[in-house]
């Protein structure tokens, strides 16, 4: 188990969720995918499906960081990274070169829901523990899956713009990748509050990388096509901010947008004093798979579900976020502080 002297002081309610989960004897691994031979200090591996996004950087440097700690007390020896540069059956390549070379655990941001099934199917056979988080595989051949509720994500933003609007108006809506699980299913989860209220007509919607630059272009050409658009449901956060300077440069009239907590977004909404809504998608979502992994490894029953809290940023907390902005990249995520504590008591969740 990890330390205590290596992160801030526990609560009471975690120092008892330490007590409740106590150890557990490898030979009775309770975790799936866990055959309970393999020994500390451990080999991860993060199958990224690409690291060109800021998101994707910060959550990487919460994965190393916390691999550093893992280190300190004799539990990793290494991290071994690829990037599978946006293509899913180049991840699967590189999953399997990592079976191969016999990790002892992948964390995993998949490419697509379902392409790794086999592979994974293969890993876990072995005895390799995944954690798969952000973007979901539709396989149960997995150790942990670790994300908010993206359905819950695109809920919350139609509800803003549902209010926002009034019940009426024109909308475009900002969407990630398409095929990549959290992207569409942030659609899906704004679908019913559409349905419910249809006098919120859609004119037009996108499919972008979560960048700023290609969300920009394609709101941009929308603004040309569209001489009305009234709000805009963006389920990204640079998308967020790829639409506000979009309008901007335009010189069209701010709009209701919901958004994420991008940096760069969330300084326009005080630059501009936006009516907007965001919640967040934590970056420290891989620093606790790499947590749980080694907490697997060692025995101990984790979740096979670990479903994160979303938080709600709006103009009653948003100067709180922006104040802290230049701790982040200017084109990186504003996330919310994490430790020991918080990871153990989110892995106690049954």
């Amino acid at each position: 188990m990890r330390k205590f002297s290596s992160l801030t002081s526990l609560s009471a309610l975690s120092l008892g969720l330490l007590v409740g989960f106590g150890s557990v004897p490898q030979a009775d691994a309770a975790a799936k995918c866990i055959d309970g031979n393999r020994k500390p200090p451990y080999t991860l591996g993060w199958a990224n499906i690409y690291s060109v996004p800021t998101w994707m950087k910060q959550t990487q440097g919460t994965i190393e960081d916390e691999v550093a700690k893992l280190k300190k007390d004799g539990l990793v020896k290494k991290l071994v990274v690829t990037d599978a540069q946006g293509d899913a059956n180049i991840q699967i390549q590189q999953i399997q070169s990592m079976i191969d070379s016999n990790v002892d655990a992948i964390l995993l941001d998949s490419g697509s829901s379902t392409a790794p099934t086999r592979v994974l199917a293969e890993a876990c056979k072995k005895g390799i523990a995944i954690i798969n988080f952000d973007s979901l595989v539709d396989t149960d051949n997995v150790t942990a899956k670790i994300n908010t509720d993206s359905l819950e994500w695109g809920a919350g933003a139609a509800n803003f713009i549902v209010k926002a609007l009034g019940g009426k108006g024109n909308i475009i809506v900002l969407n990630g990748p398409a095929g990549i699980s959290v992207s569409d299913d942030r659609r899906k989860g704004a679908v019913p509050v559409l349905k419910a209220n249809p006098d919120i007509k859609i004119l037009a919607e996108t499919n972008t990388p979560y960048n700023v630059a290609p969300a920009q272009e394609a709101v941009t050409s929308l603004l040309f096509a569209h001489p009305q658009i009234d709000g805009v449901l963006s389920l990204g956060g640079a998308l967020s901010a790829g639409a506000v300077l979009a309008f901007e440069k335009q010189g069209r009239d701010m709009v209701p947008i919901s958004g994420e907590n991008a940096r760069q977004f969330l300084e326009l909404w005080q630059k501009y004093h936006l009516k907007a809504w965001a919640t967040m998608q934590p970056n420290w979502l891989g620093a606790l798979s790499a947590y749980a992994a080694v907490e697997a490894l060692q025995g101990k029953d984790i979740p096979a579900f670990v479903k994160i809290p979303l938080p709600v940023i709006d103009d009653s907390n948003v100067a709180s976020y922006v104040a802290r902005a230049k701790d982040f990249p200017a084109d990186g995520y504003v996330f919310s502080p994490y430790d020991q504590a918080l990871f153990d008591k989110l892995l106690a969740q049954k």
